[in-house]
């Protein structure tokens, strides 16, 4: 699949469940505690060397960069989905967001304290992998934290409904950590720490913390 037809299915497929991706997610942070102490940590990092911006990549209706902002870090928000970006203004106003692609992250060489992808990832094919990664350690200032949320497991699965009952047209990518680990590896990261997250069950998800070397 070239890149502009999985980019397009996925930002045409996210427009569409935008408002229903919001009322699923409203209140994941506050119910899912392993997540809020993950989020928890990841703002001490940058907190404790310097603070300075943070992406959250990938940010959806702005949920998780809403909850970093409160944590005091200066989070800004990133979607390839302009109508995700739209839900994320109504539902957070003040707050900073834009349309742009993690693919051609238009940001500063060096510029950020940290980069948090959750869950956006997952739709990434693994010969962008490399480069996607890349773009993650230009941006980050040497130092800076990075961290991953995604979906453990092999191979992928066409996604063809989503929340509210709405069309989609996304391939979901499972990947076991080591194999996420050796692209960070890669690309310059040191990972320094791992959360599995209900690791026995089918969605069983990974967290990765991970350093600009």
């Amino acid at each position: 699949m070239r890149a502009d037809d999985w980019l397009s299915d996925t930002r045409t497929s996210y427009d569409t469940v935008a408002a229903g991706y919001a009322d699923f997610v409203r209140d994941a942070i506050p119910r899912l505690r392993y997540l809020r102490t993950a989020l928890a940590l990841f703002a001490e990092s940058v907190l404790a060397a310097g603070a300075g911006p943070v992406a959250d990549v990938g940010c959806g209706p702005g949920h998780v960069t809403a909850h970093l902002h409160a944590l005091g870090v200066d989070a800004f928000g990133i979607d390839l989905s302009p109508g995700m970006v739209e839900v994320a203004w109504r539902d957070h106003p003040g707050l900073r967001f834009e349309v742009g692609s993690m693919t051609e992250l238009g940001l500063p060489a060096a510029s950020l304290a940290g980069l948090l992808a959750w869950h956006s990832l997952i739709h990434v094919p693994d010969e962008a992998m490399p480069s996607v990664i890349g773009g993650f350690h230009r941006a980050l200032r040497p130092g800076g934290a990075l961290q991953i949320l995604f979906h453990i497991g092999d191979g992928s699965r066409l996604k063809t409904e989503g929340y509210g009952g709405h069309p989609m047209r996304v391939r979901v990518h499972r990947r076991r950590p080591g194999r996420m680990a050796g692209w960070l590896r890669a690309a310059g990261f040191v990972t320094e720490a791992q959360l599995l997250l209900d690791p026995e069950e089918e969605a069983a998800q990974a967290v990765l913390f991970a350093r600009r070397d």
